[in-house]
């Protein structure tokens, strides 16, 4: 397999080491450039209108320090970066990853590992701007980003979130983007099968094991394979299931209700729970959730990331127009702005069922509000009425919320289509709350 090319800045201070890369990645085919010190870094990402791939970051620098040059880049940019150190420890790895780094390597290291890390992080990048996961958003995006890099990882997944969040398209985007994709998903929601049937759903039973079983059935983790067992809503396990369930994660193998051989477990763990299952107080067995929570994703609700609307908006309207009976050809700029309002506190489940709902029922080619929001209360007059000042602040969010979904959250195409520079949007943004994980095209 060619390994992949890609445009990488080099942020090294050591002119040795700085020479030596750029040389190493520029033999390789990448397209390189270098920088020695922070703030050098920092005005090239945010002036850059072509973006860089992969930023390979030195953690101790003249100026500032590595980490703070990714942190104040982060805000405006979604540009991975791949630190380098010799002062690591695990601590500021986890740190660095978890805050949103790609990957770590210690000093001193061989180019061939360099090389095939950087060859892993180009081949997970998007092939083109519409190609964003699972939402515009620099949270969803962030949240793509870590799920790309646990893809090939053993170690279980916890996918918190509120209701309705997309937790179970999380856990399929993990598998499609993981070199298991081809090998089973198998999904299981452990609040919608009753107690007393979940652990003979969960780990299958022999004929004759209890009354009714007529026939050997094989369980939900048998049918995984090699691929994924996704245990949705974890934290509806009753406790008696939980120690079971502990005892496959740690010992790799299982028995069917009333058999006596073992068999091997190979897939991976994925759970998700829309519960704080680590708090204190919960009932929900701590040395599980240690297990369970090895590599950890949180989905924001869809309140905290207005971008997304219209971008899940029109992404269901096309699977609803390609698949359905429906007079429905899109959606009018009066349904668009009473969404852009809305709270959604059934997140994006919410919004699919009330497009669906619009959509089996409207009469209309553009859905409008009433279709939308047919449950609505009419708004009296005194209510509907605002400062001048007010009412300019809400178009003007709306309007950069429509451009942010127009160019898959591309801030420099967005800028463009509203006619004002990407410096004033960026002021626009940051003043409506508008977080965007793209600054310029790529």
């Amino acid at each position: 397999m060619q390994p992949e090319t890609g445009r990488i800045a080099i942020l090294e201070d050591d002119p040795i080491m700085g020479e030596s890369l750029m040389h190493g990645l520029s033999l390789e085919g990448h397209t390189v450039q270098w920088w020695k010190k922070g703030e050098e870094a920092l005005r090239q990402l945010a002036e850059e209108s072509n973006g860089f791939d992969l930023v390979l970051c030195d953690i101790r620098l003249p100026d500032m320090n590595g980490e703070e040059v990714f942190r104040q880049s982060s805000r405006a940019s979604a540009t991975p970066f791949l630190f380098m150190t010799g002062f690591g420890d695990v601590d500021q790895a986890v740190r660095l990853m978890r805050s949103g780094a790609v990957d770590f390597i210690t000093k001193p290291f061989d180019m061939s590992s360099l090389l095939q890390r950087i060859d892993n992080t180009l081949r997970g990048r998007p092939r083109h701007s519409a190609d964003t996961g699972l939402g515009i958003s620099r949270s969803m995006r962030d949240a793509a980003m870590m799920l790309r890099r646990y893809a090939n990882h053993p170690l279980p997944v916890l996918i918190q979130g509120e209701t309705g969040t997309g937790k179970e398209v999380a856990a399929r985007f993990l598998h499609d983007v993981s070199s298991s994709a081809a090998a089973p998903f198998v999904a299981v929601n452990c609040a919608a099968i009753p107690a007393e049937l979940l652990e003979s759903e969960l780990f299958g039973h022999e004929k004759g094991a209890f009354t009714g079983a007529g026939n050997l059935h094989r369980g939900y983790a048998e049918r995984a394979g090699s691929g994924i067992l996704f245990l949705d809503e974890i934290g509806d396990m009753p406790n008696a299931l939980q120690a079971k369930l502990l005892r496959l994660i740690e010992e790799r193998k299982f028995n069917r209700l009333g058999g006596e051989s073992e068999i091997r477990f190979t897939a991976r763990i994925v759970c998700a729970t829309h519960q704080e299952i680590g708090a204190d107080g919960s009932s929900f067995r701590k040395d599980l959730y240690f297990r369970l929570s090895a590599l950890p994703v949180t989905l924001p609700p869809l309140r905290e990331r207005p971008e997304d609307i219209l971008w899940l908006v029109q992404a269901f309207l096309e699977e609803i127009i390609r698949t359905r009976e429906t007079k429905i050809r899109g959606i009018g700029i009066m349904a668009e702005d009473a969404m852009l309002e809305h709270p959604w506190p059934g997140n994006a489940r919410e919004l699919r069922n009330r497009l669906e709902r619009a959509a089996a029922l409207s009469e209309n080619v553009l859905l409008l509000p009433s279709d939308v929001f047919p449950d609505a209360r009419p708004v009296r007059e005194h209510e509907a009425l605002g400062t001048l000042s007010d009412a300019r602040d809400a178009a003007e969010r709306r309007q950069i919320l429509r451009a942010l979904s127009s160019t898959n959250g591309q801030v420099a195409q967005a800028a463009k289509q509203l006619g004002v520079s990407r410096t004033t949007l960026w002021e626009k943004m940051n003043r409506f709350g508008i977080e965007s994980g793209v600054r310029s095209e790529n």
